[in-house]
């Protein structure tokens, strides 16, 4: 087994494809642990921009938290719907494309694509922050842990998606088990007190008096942090082709249970919050603890269930970001098949994986954490308009694909979409708002940068396929064997192989050699018993031996400057350049040698023309 194989497994066949598609368990850990951690972040979110109003501001979680369960329920019968109308995937990209047009398509990819890469981003952080929050010794390290969990999330992907399922469940099902556990249980015990239960370890104590009052715009911008908790949710209608058939009964189930289990930690956690008296502590404070830190405490203590609960809640949280990572290389091979973006896209590796979205995730996302310092709070206010911008681009898409597809039931379809629509439209505008100053601004000049960079990608391929189609029959009535020009140093063996390959195509050869001062005469001595007298007793064209002056030492460019002169003066020709090259036994030999061969072409690439050809021979070493 080689190296390769040892760290991202044996390549797979395209027949392997079946196998690696996913079921319900192994689908919500891939497409599932975005929206499901969101809720370790998304409340705290909402309470952080509620400290100012002290011990008054707990009463206005659960609110906020039901006005975003009521969101993500009208989200949630959106998607089902997207699902079983679009099953090839894409999410809102593809409906968007479809229904609204490319613009509104190339919006929603864009601000999906940005979604993704604060979606690493954020996940990674966030889990960090509540490592550091337990362990404040590793503050100073929190941008270079970040790396580390990218870089290993990102290996673990390249090795393929249902390996990374199967890695990813054990902490994505002991998260689900042991929070839903701690909620149940904070709920019991706040049924049994009447409502008044008393906390095993005492939350900090909410200041008693407010240094602002509730207002509108206040409660708006709570709402808007709170609704990160919904980022990801769209995530299994963009991967649909990842699962098992039958694919859209698959999709639905695992997008069901993803939300079911969302909304119950988002109403458990307002709840415990409020029954707790738990309030936000200041994130760049000393004494800081997560919210769910402060409500795992007060119902079970500081003991082993605590440090289990946290645990996952942490692994999980720097997981997250592996939602990203099953979507985004998804997403940009659609874009790609569009032509928006480059080729290479929409080509699979070696683990059935499109590795080019796999890198370029990586190093955007690693850019932000080392802009932003891995701080969570620093990259919430960039987070959710990118998500909502997407829903709604695709709720409109669908209220417009029911609208072409009229049939049983489309009525109501386009019903719930046209609300989801507005509802996300809405939020759009709230988080916009609320969040600009904060950092949304960096989002909203993104995603148009984002969309116009697709646009001239698409621009290029045009201009490049307009130029090299065509539909005119094959001319041959002017076709000429070229004119070769053969480089030489000095006389070897893989120059009498590049030769013998020139009076293969040719009677019209070149050999030149750029004369050194120590070398002048040598190879001219010796040309006429090397090459003429063989080539007369063949009955061969002898080639033309010439000499080019360098006073300037250099080697390359007068090669270069000779073919462009013979294009010039023979313009009824093609020129052929042959560049044989030594082909080393090991890889690290190549240092040792001048690769004059690999600068000559690409000097040659750039300034020739369209004919000039160039052409390679190799000589393989063999170490004999």
């Amino acid at each position: 087994m080689n190296l390769l194989d040892l760290c991202f497994g044996k390549p797979l066949a395209a027949s392997d494809e079946r196998a690696e598609q996913l079921g319900v368990a192994s689908g919500i850990p891939i497409f599932g642990l975005d929206a499901l951690s969101s809720a370790a972040y998304g409340p705290e979110a909402a309470l952080t921009l509620l400290i100012p109003l002290g011990a008054a501001g707990i009463a206005y979680i659960v609110p906020i938290s039901s006005s975003i369960i009521v969101l993500m329920a009208i989200v949630y019968f959106s998607y089902r719907q997207t699902i079983a109308a679009y099953p090839g995937g894409g999410g809102s990209y593809t409906v968007a494309s479809e229904n609204l047009g490319v613009f509104a398509g190339l919006l929603a990819a864009s601000a999906l694509m940005i979604d993704y890469i604060l979606t690493v981003a954020v996940g990674i952080s966030a889990g960090v922050g509540a490592l550091v929050s337990a362990l404040p010794k590793l503050l100073p390290h929190t941008t270079l842990l970040c790396l580390g969990i990218l870089v290993l999330i990102t290996f673990i992907n390249l090795r393929g998606m249902r390996q990374a399922g199967i890695i990813f469940m054990v902490p994505t099902y002991l998260f689900i088990g042991t929070l839903l556990a701690a909620l149940a249980f904070g709920v019991f015990k706040s049924i049994v007190s009447g409502g008044h239960p008393v906390p095993v370890a005492m939350p900090p104590t909410a200041p008693s008096s407010a240094v602002a009052a509730a207002s509108v715009w206040l409660l708006l911008q709570s709402f808007a942090n709170g609704c990160t908790a919904m980022t990801g949710v769209e995530a299994v209608s963009n991967g649909v082709r990842a699962f098992r058939e039958p694919v859209v009964n698959t999709a639905r189930r695992v997008l069901t249970i993803i939300i079911v289990l969302l909304m119950v930690m988002l109403a458990g956690i307002a709840y415990l919050v409020r029954a707790y008296h738990i309030a936000a502590t200041d994130p760049g404070l000393p004494g800081y603890q997560s919210v769910l830190s402060m409500i795992v405490a007060a119902v079970a203590g500081r003991g082993v269930f605590y440090y289990v609960t946290i645990g996952s809640v942490l692994t999980v949280l720097a997981l997250s970001a592996n939602t990203a990572f099953a979507d985004f290389p998804r997403l940009c091979r659609a874009i790609s098949l569009n032509g928006y973006l480059p080729d290479s896209f929409s080509l699979r590796g070696r683990r059935l994986v499109y590795s080019q979205g796999v890198y370029f995730l990586a190093i955007l996302a690693g850019s932000l954490l080392i802009v932003f310092r891995g701080v969570t709070n620093r990259l919430i206010p960039l987070y959710a308009v990118g998500a909502f911008l997407a829903f709604t681009l695709s709720q409109a898409g669908m209220v417009a694909h029911w609208k072409k597809n009229k049939g049983r039931g489309s009525g109501r379809s386009m019903f719930v979409n046209g609300l989801g629509a507005v509802a996300t439209g809405a939020t759009v505008i709230v988080v916009l708002v609320a969040k600009f100053i904060e950092g949304a601004w960096v989002t909203a000049v993104l995603i148009p940068a984002l969309l116009l960079l697709m646009m001239a990608v698409k621009r290029y391929f045009v201009r490049v396929e307009d130029e090299i189609l065509t539909r005119e029959p094959l001319e041959i009535a002017a076709v000429k064997p070229p004119m070769v020009v053969l480089p030489v140093y000095r006389w070897s063996k893989p120059i009498q192989k590049g030769l013998r390959f020139a009076f293969t195509i040719s009677a019209d050869i070149h050999v030149v050699h750029v004369c050194k001062e120590d070398q002048k005469e040598q190879l001219k001595d010796e040309w006429a018993s090397l090459v003429e007298e063989p080539a007369r007793r063949a009955g061969l064209p002898v080639p033309k031996y010439v000499e080019l002056q360098s006073p300037y030492r250099l080697v390359i460019t007068p090669v270069v400057d000779y073919v462009l002169m013979l294009q010039v003066e023979n313009p009824d020709r093609q020129i052929v350049l042959i560049v044989p090259e030594l082909i080393e036994l090991h890889w690290y030999h190549y240092f040792l040698q001048s690769n004059r061969g690999e600068l000559l072409k690409g000097l040659m690439l750039l300034r020739g023309n369209q004919r000039v050809a160039i052409v390679n021979v190799p000589w393989y070493l063999t170490g004999t």
